[in-house]
């Protein structure tokens, strides 16, 4: 199973991102767990700096962009 880590506080951006990375993971028939980080203190510790950031078993993969249902099928390949 995946865990799949939004980060950011919310916003819109934010909520695409978390539409997006559900869209892909249901798609490609994968096991995930949704997990939506909205903790300033807590997105830092990962390193980022601009939200939105997706983070796939506590690593970052994107920051700062909410990319299409494609480009995030291949980030969970």
């Amino acid at each position: 199973m995946k865990t799949l880590q939004i980060l950011g506080a919310g916003c819109p951006k934010c909520e695409k991102l978390a539409r997006n990375v559900e869209a892909a993971a249901k798609a490609m028939g994968i096991e995930y767990e949704l997990v939506k980080i909205t903790d300033l203190k807590e997105i830092m510790q990962f390193g980022v700096m601009l939200t939105p950031a997706l983070a796939v078993n506590g690593e970052v993969k994107i920051a700062g962009q909410a990319p299409d249902t494609d480009a995030i099928r291949d980030l969970l390949a």
